[in-house]
């Protein structure tokens, strides 16, 4: 499970350090993709799988469908580590993220998320303004 949250820097190169507690989890090759809210997701192979699987049920007659997988898939870039732990994100994922030069890597259950640092603040500011009130409308029993 990815949990955590870690500030990191991208650099002119679009080279991005992921924190080392992450790469054990996401393995030697990995998926980034465009998030949801502005932001990069990240899945490990297994999960990637699980979720194409789950792509592939969507009704192709459905344009919402083909819009989304379209996407979802069309940035999708499949990443290795360098020695220094760092990822090379393609110009179109840093552009739809956001990611100039400060960002935040956040663990979210079964994959990462990369986010510029201002998004993330934006994010997390009306997040934690509103937890209760969402945790009451998920009324998961906590």
């Amino acid at each position: 499970m990815f949990m955590g949250e870690f500030s990191h820097t991208v650099d002119t190169k679009g080279r991005l350090i992921i924190p080392a507690k992450f790469r054990d989890q996401l393995g030697t090759q990995f998926i980034v993709t465009r998030g949801m809210d502005g932001c990069l997701f990240g899945y490990p192979m297994d999960e990637w799988q699980t979720l194409e699987d789950k792509l592939k049920e969507l009704p192709l007659t459905k344009k919402d469908a083909r819009s989304f997988v379209r996407f979802f898939y069309s940035a999708a870039t499949e990443c290795e580590f360098d020695k220094q732990g760092r990822i090379n994100l393609p110009v179109t994922l840093r552009s739809h993220a956001g990611l100039e030069k400060k960002c935040v890597v956040v663990g979210v259950s079964d994959r990462i998320e990369i986010w510029s640092e201002d998004r993330w603040n934006n994010f997390a500011e009306e997040a934690e303004d509103n937890f209760d009130e969402i945790a009451e409308k998920m009324d998961f029993g906590l």
